[in-house]
């Protein structure tokens, strides 16, 4: 935008320019080969007056031969005195007593015929050569040229200074509303440059400031729903507690209450606390430590769980906890929508463009439509929702989310690679 505003206003100025610089050459032109004629003029008048006092040849040889320009006088009969110069026919004609200018292939030549005197009529005559009439119009023009490109120069300069005071507040706008995309609702706009720019800035900050609000009230929500269900699992985790050894030896479904109460109240803490940003995380760590969580429910269902995780670290582009809530969303997928005792495998390893590839794939029915990942579309009896949000985890990293056809679910989930961050300033 700076740049083609600058070149508008170098076009306009060059025009400007233009406009006036071609008749101010013109009227220059014209100047000096006035003063040329006027110069000319001069000296044959000057001539012409000693001519008609009747002087001798000697002092008007003088005259004729003086600066600053010589010239010629032709008396009837005699040589010509002065500066050298052929009998034209524009001097023959001013013999008849005519005084006149004429123009020439080479220039203009000026007669004045001196009647009154005895031996009849006196012709003096000079000529201005193209030359003469020229003389120093290159300069001038050289001079107007010069003096254009440096107002020219002038011009653009102050124009660009004039459009930096408008353009960098709206980069400025820009580079923040970048920066609010990227999930960091705690950056404003300067309010720098024009009113009209001023305004946008004010209603960039009202609206980064109202979303900032509108995502802390439905954290807040999503974190009184989820405290909401600490009570049944207080209650559960009592009843489990209070239950004869006998029927739970192992202490597996102890422990498992106890996991599910952690991951609420990690929920709880999550939705309080932190703002949807981006972020980056060890993508072997956090699939390892999911993988061993949902370990023990396969056990208990008598689940085949095959993990196959290539060693760390894999850094992808995605915060630890969005990580953790996508595997989440895909073993969950396995244990709700396939008969106890079906096996399944996670699989992950690194991606040829950065970041990593997390694959599940279960011996189940597989899926009716591949089309589920929009949200709220679901198979079976749920929310549908669980796809869709291993498939923000994805594109929010850069990466995307498929289900492959064939026997049996096949889920792949693409990750990217940590992407740098905004500047600040």
């Amino acid at each position: 935008m700076r740049r083609r505003l600058a070149l508008l206003v170098s076009a306009v100025t060059a025009m400007v320019l233009v406009a006036f610089a071609v008749p101010l050459a013109i009227v220059v032109r014209l100047v000096i080969a006035d003063r040329a004629m006027a110069e000319a003029t001069d000296a044959v008048r000057s001539v012409s007056g000693v001519v008609a006092t009747g002087a001798g040849q000697a002092e008007i040889q003088q005259a004729a031969l003086a600066p600053p320009r010589p010239v010629t006088v032709f008396q009837n009969g005699q040589h010509p005195l002065g500066a050298p110069a052929p009998q034209t026919p524009a001097v023959r004609l001013a013999e008849r007593g005519q005084s006149f200018t004429v123009a020439g292939p080479g220039g203009r030549e000026i007669v004045v015929a001196v009647l009154g005197l005895d031996g009849g009529p006196v012709v003096v005559r000079t000529f201005v050569s193209n030359a003469d009439l020229t003389k120093g119009v290159t300069e001038a023009w050289l001079i107007l040229a010069a003096l254009g490109i440096v107002l020219l120069g002038l011009g653009v300069a102050v124009a660009d200074r004039l459009l930096g005071s408008v353009t960098r507040p709206i980069y400025e706008l820009a580079r923040v509303s970048h920066v609010l995309a990227a999930g960091d609702l705690d950056a404003r706009a300067s309010l720098d440059g024009p009113p009209e720019v001023r305004e946008v800035a004010t209603g960039l900050n009202h609206l980064a400031g109202r979303i900032r609000d509108l995502i802390w009230q439905e954290r807040e929500q999503v974190a009184d729903l989820s405290h909401r269900l600490r009570t049944p699992l207080t209650a559960l985790r009592l009843e489990v507690e209070a239950m004869p050894d006998a029927q739970d030896s192992d202490g597996h479904l102890l422990l498992q209450v106890q996991a599910l109460e952690q991951a609420v109240t990690s929920l709880i803490d999550d939705a309080r606390t932190r703002t949807r940003t981006a972020g980056s995380c060890d993508a072997a760590e956090v699939v390892a430590e999911r993988a061993a969580f949902w370990l023990m429910l396969a056990n208990d269902q008598s689940r085949m769980m095959s993990t196959e995780l290539a060693a760390g670290p894999l850094p992808v582009g995605v915060a630890a906890p969005e990580l953790a809530a996508c595997v989440d969303a895909l073993l969950g997928n396995v244990f709700a929508h396939t008969p106890q005792g079906t096996s399944f495998t996670v699989r992950l390893r690194p991606r040829a463009a950065g970041g990593a590839v997390l694959s599940v794939t279960d011996t189940g029915p597989g899926f009716a439509d591949a089309d589920l990942v929009r949200r709220g579309a679901s198979g079976g009896q749920s929310t549908g929702l669980g796809l869709d949000i291993a498939r923000q985890a994805a594109e929010a990293s850069g990466g995307s989310l498929t289900i492959k056809p064939g026997d049996g679910g096949h889920v792949v989930v693409e990750l990217g690679p940590p992407q740098p961050a905004l500047e600040r300033h």
